[in-house]
């Protein structure tokens, strides 16, 4: 799941149809009009997003509507905040003295 979603996340036009649909649901009609690229390109990037989760589509009518997956944004919230925050006192996982440094 995280290689999909780091992934999605890397390309700028995807992040910003990301932050487009932060204030809610659009349609692709909606989210084309902040974009200057073909809809081919752009059904490419949505791809993408739903491959990893971040975005769900339903059908309404003749419309094609994209909303936010939450659930997979705080999971990825909280993985990147696990990689930043201070190591675990636990000495099974700091082990430090079994590194051997030399000497300068």
């Amino acid at each position: 799941m995280h290689d999909s979603v780091f992934k999605a996340i890397a390309d700028p036009q995807r992040r910003k149809i990301l932050q487009l649909l932060q204030g809610g649901s659009l349609t692709a009609g909606q989210i084309a009009d902040e974009f200057s690229i073909t809809k081919g390109s752009l059904s490419y990037h949505f791809n993408i997003l739903k491959e990893a989760d971040l975005i769900r589509s339903e059908r309404r009518g003749q419309e094609q509507v994209y909303s936010l997956n939450t659930s997979v944004l705080e999971d990825l919230a909280v993985l990147v905040l696990e990689l930043v925050r201070s190591p675990a006192p636990d000495p099974q996982l700091a082990a430090p003295s079994r590194i051997k440094r030399k000497s300068v």
